[in-house]
């Protein structure tokens, strides 16, 4: 069955579609000796290259699954023109990986890391609501009325923010659980109460919990792994 070049890059695992595509504007992909255009298909036996090298869906590879406690301080990406600091450079992992999705340069916590482009679309897609959860401290007391309103919607990015699970946790410091990921979320509605962002850290994204000390990493359990493509089986089913 023919696919899509950037998908079939994304199901062997080397790429997430978005870096895909890239690669394929830059030229560095072949099919049978030739350049692609964005969109063509990979046939039953067409030999497909990168940068040179072979890349055989035939040729399976265990997947990387990683889950990594991000320090302050470190960008979540890939670009190592565009970040010294960033997140591939810092954990020197020996084969290679790329984050799914972001956690700013501020804030720390929990970031899955892998190589498996299949898996980024899916947990990426903010429409299956999956949940991330959070522990943030503010730059001044928080009360009853500022729970509410975070939990019931704020209006940022000429947007009103889902309904979402918003916990007091101290004087200052409170829990929240987001199923949408719009670009400094959790900031930009505290700024819009009139509070400020101290300290962000994620604990947990859908069943993966932190677990690990500030800068390493480790790979799922087998059975956070079944666990989580169960997950993300019915909420495709859902949405695709």
């Amino acid at each position: 069955m023919a696919i899509r070049i950037n998908k079939y890059l994304s199901e062997v695992g080397y790429c997430s579609r978005r870096e895909a595509d890239k690669l394929i504007e830059q030229g560095k992909v072949s099919i049978n000796g030739k350049i692609p255009e964005m969109g063509t298909k990979v046939e039953e036996g067409d030999q497909v290259k990168v940068k040179g090298q072979r890349v055989d869906k035939s040729i399976k590879q265990k997947k990387i699954y990683l889950a990594f406690n991000k320090p302050i301080g470190i960008v979540c990406t890939t670009d190592r023109r565009v970040e010294p600091n960033n997140v591939i450079d810092f954990i020197k992992y020996p084969k290679r990986i790329f984050p799914i999705g972001r956690l700013d340069k501020l804030s720390e916590g929990l970031i899955f890391l892998t190589d498996d482009g299949d898996i980024v679309n899916k947990i990426l897609r903010a429409r299956n609501n999956h949940e991330k959860e959070y522990v943030v401290c503010v730059n001044r007391p928080i009360n009853g009325d500022f729970i509410q309103r975070m939990s019931n919607g704020v209006e940022i990015l000429d947007t009103i923010t889902k309904d979402c699970f918003v916990k007091q946790l101290g004087p200052k410091k409170f829990k929240i659980i987001l199923t949408q990921g719009l670009n400094r979320q959790i900031r930009r509605m505290c700024e819009s109460l009139g509070y400020r962002v101290r300290s962000l850290k994620r604990v947990r994204i859908m069943n993966i919990k932190l677990d690990v000390p500030t800068g390493k990493y480790r790979e799922f359990t087998k059975e956070e792994l079944l666990e989580l493509e169960g997950l993300l089986e019915n909420s495709s089913k859902i949405y695709d």
